[in-house]
Order: structure tokens, then sequence, then C-alpha cells
């Protein structure tokens, strides 16, 4: 878990000026190919939070709107702020239809703060890349008395362990840093305490209450490659390296699921209210 613990940092130890562009590359296929949060994993934090239509929602880094929709559609007011244009373009264009969602091109730093104006403080697989001494104090400063911040993840969507094992090889030919053992539930269960721990740690925040769920899918080949251009370790490879390892992974997934590759992937929450 130390190699986890040092990844989550390095997120939030870069410039505000990377991350407004770190996924401009891939904001299209990010938005194409990224899971959504399911249904009963929303429905939960609603009813815990005890949003309604008359809720102000801040939600932070909202990225292509990946989240956004899912809390407009319960016709509550959304201020929703991402450092990304072309994000921003996209969530844009994902909540068209709903008027109650505004949209700020700026980061969390930088964004002048409303003190006391939210109902709930939303961050979907976003926060990490924040400093804790910056978004902490901050969303806590946002929200009204005891209400809730709320942390969303999907974790990596994952094909069968045989599969896995047998992309391994190739990761390790081609991105060696890109290797990563199967992450079985206690590795996720691990990953997500990671990164629940400074909300756990926060004196600004109490109670804290988790819930995940396991979702099982699948996607084409084309799909599931594309996805893996939205992951971080692979837009830090050399376009060339990018391109030979595609390619193999392709063969590979083809010879082994045809044209469509089955996934699991866990999506989870941690929220606590503001003390």
């Amino acid at each position: 878990m130390a190699e986890i613990k040092e990844a989550v940092a390095s997120y939030a130890a870069r410039s505000v000026e990377q991350r407004s562009h770190w996924y401009s590359p891939s904001a299209e296929a990010y938005a194409a190919t990224r899971p959504h949060y399911p249904q009963q994993l929303v429905e939960a934090v609603v009813a815990q939070a005890g949003l309604t239509a008359a809720s102000t929602l801040l939600e932070v880094g909202c990225g292509p709107g990946t989240a956004t929709v899912a809390f407009a559609e319960l016709g509550c007011r959304i201020l929703a702020i991402e450092p990304n244009p072309e994000f921003c373009r996209l969530a844009q264009k994902a909540c068209e239809a709903f008027e109650k969602v505004e949209l700020l091109t700026t980061s969390l730093e930088e964004w002048d703060i409303q003190p006391g104006c939210f109902d709930a403080v939303v961050a979907a697989s976003s926060f990490h890349w924040i400093p804790p001494e910056i978004g902490y104090p901050k969303s806590a400063r946002a929200l009204k008395p005891n209400d809730w911040l709320i942390l969303l993840w999907n974790k990596e969507l994952q094909p069968p362990i045989e599969t896995h094992e047998a992309l391994r090889t190739i990761l390790r030919r081609h991105a060696p840093r890109l290797d990563r053992p199967y992450e079985d539930a206690g590795t996720v269960a691990g990953i997500l305490e990671i990164l629940g721990q400074p909300l756990k740690d926060s004196p600004l925040f109490q109670a804290v209450h988790r819930g995940q769920v396991l979702v099982e899918g699948s996607l084409l080949i084309d799909d599931y490659l594309t996805l893996q251009t939205t992951y971080s370790p692979f837009l830090a490879l050399d376009p060339d390296v990018q391109a030979a390892l595609t390619s193999d992974l392709r063969r590979a997934l083809q010879q082994i699921h045809g044209d469509t590759v089955p996934l699991t992937y866990t999506s989870a929450y941690q929220m606590a209210q503001r003390v």
C-alpha cells in the first residue's frame, strides 16, 4: 500500500496549472468510457445527506459531468467547479437540460468561496487532486453547519483475473510502471481506506459514513482500450510506447475474449458532517 499512498500524494502535489490540463488529451475519451456512479450508490448518499430539490450543492472537480447529472436530476441547484476547460465544455453539454446547474472553470484553490451557502459538497473521484490542507478547510467553510462533504470513488475497471495476469506480461514488456497486481476485495478496501483517511482525520468533520457497490458489466475491446488512455499512468507514457502497448493489448484481448471484455469495478462513497 506504500506505492498507493505515494501515488495519491503525488496527485495533490501537482500545481493547479498542471492539473488543469492533465486530462486534456483524453477529455473526450474520459467522458465516453469512464463509468458513471450506480443509481443505488447515489440514492444512498442522497438519503443519508437528506438532499432534496431545495438543496444547494457545490461539486468540486466535476470533470465532464460524470456525477453531476445524477445529482442534477434531483432538481437541486448545483455550482460545479472544474479547472480543465475541455472538461468544462463537456460538462456543459452533459448538463444543458438542467437550468439549475452552473459551471465555473476554476479550481477549488482559486475559487472565491461562498461561506455557509451549501447543503453538500460533492467530489467524484477528484478530491485526491487537492491538497488536504486546502480541500477540507475550504469545503467546511462552504458548508452550512452539520451538512455533508461527500466523496465518491470509482475504482478502475478490472477484467477477470486470468485476463489481468495475461495482460501483465505485456505491460512488463512495454511499460513496467503500469504493471500492478490484481486488485481483489481486500486490496480495494485498503485503497479506499487510504483515500478516505484524510476525511477521517480531519477535525472539521465528524460521523463518517461509508458504502460501496460492486458493479459488473462489459466493454467492447476498443472502448476498453480507450478507457486505458484516461488513466494517469498511461497518459504519462511516451506516445510510441502507448501505441505499441495498445496494439499488443488489443491482440491479446481479442484472442481471449473476442470482441467484448467482461469487467467489474467497485463504486464507493465516504461522507461526513461538518462539525
